[in-house]
């Protein structure tokens, strides 16, 4: 199992050489690669209508792909993972420019988390269709890996028309990995089919269960083997767990199939960067 660190993105401010440190701590710890999540804007909640999302305006979130570019100079073997990027409400052709430009500035360290959101005020601010996101995800990745690999490419389909043009410089992953988020059914089909591995949030183990149950069956279906899939799961660090309770959450996973883990310390009521810091020092010690 790898174990990776998510940049608290709402708690860690706009300080450069703090986030430098941050990532640069965690490569010197052993993480394999720090993830973060992804929103473009912030919702009003006072806004007519309200708003009940987890995120306002109020919180920071840096941009992951300017994000990883910034990190991907400072450091050489910490990977980078999107978790998750919205895809359906971003230009297709862009995004898979600017993971390219990822992955050649890393030197082949990206992973394309992807995901349909909830946040409809985003979709609205960004121009894209909220109804038919899912359905336009598939030929976006489609779309995405052909401009990978192929240095030209010819494209027409329900949602994308390119005439024979093509990224350059192309990727040093050709594909880059591509995960996703989500549970329910059609997206566990769908990645089945379409994806390299799953972003799991932690959950009840019961639901946990079923849903491996329900993806493996789909990955059977999809002709694909399940040890060939892997599986992305967050460990939240609350100050009332115990080392053991930790342990637990790790072998259970670790038994569903889990290839990685993500120590997620946002909303544990730390107060600065440093503290932060000395919670992956800490995680770090026990998992040695």
């Amino acid at each position: 199992m790898q174990y990776g660190v998510v940049f608290p993105q709402t708690e860690f401010g706009s300080d450069p050489a703090a986030i430098r440190d941050y990532a640069q701590a965690a490569e010197a710890l052993g993480y394999s690669y720090l993830l973060a999540y992804d929103h473009v804007l912030g919702a009003n909640p006072e806004r007519p209508g309200g708003w009940h999302g987890p995120y306002t305006h109020r919180e920071s979130f840096h941009e992951v792909f300017s994000l990883f570019a910034y990190l991907a100079g400072l450091t050489t073997h910490l990977h980078f993972a999107t978790g998750i990027l919205i895809l359906p409400q971003r230009q297709t052709v862009l995004v898979a420019k600017q993971a390219a430009q990822v992955d050649v500035l890393s030197g082949g360290r990206l992973r394309l988390g992807i995901g349909i959101g909830w946040n409809q005020v985003e979709y609205a601010a960004l121009g894209e269709d909220f109804t038919n996101r899912g359905k336009r995800s598939e030929e976006q990745i489609h779309v995405m890996r052909e401009l990978w690999t192929k240095p030209l490419v010819t494209f027409q389909g329900a949602y994308h028309h390119i005439p024979d043009a093509g990224l350059n410089p192309l990727p040093i992953q050709r594909p880059i990995p591509i995960w996703f988020g989500g549970g329910a059914d059609v997206v566990m089909k769908r990645m089945a089919h379409l994806g390299d591995g799953w972003m799991a949030n932690s959950m009840p183990k019961a639901r946990a269960r079923s849903l491996v149950d329900t993806l493996y069956t789909h990955l059977q279906a999809a002709g694909r083997r399940p040890q060939d899939f892997g599986i992305d799961v967050r460990l939240s660090w609350q100050p009332e767990q115990t080392p053991e309770d930790r342990a637990d959450f790790i072998a259970f996973w670790r038994g569903l199939g889990a290839t990685h883990l993500g120590l997620n310390t946002m909303g544990a009521g730390l107060t600065s960067p440093q503290e932060h810091i000395e919670v992956l020092r800490k995680f770090r010690a026990e998992i040695a």
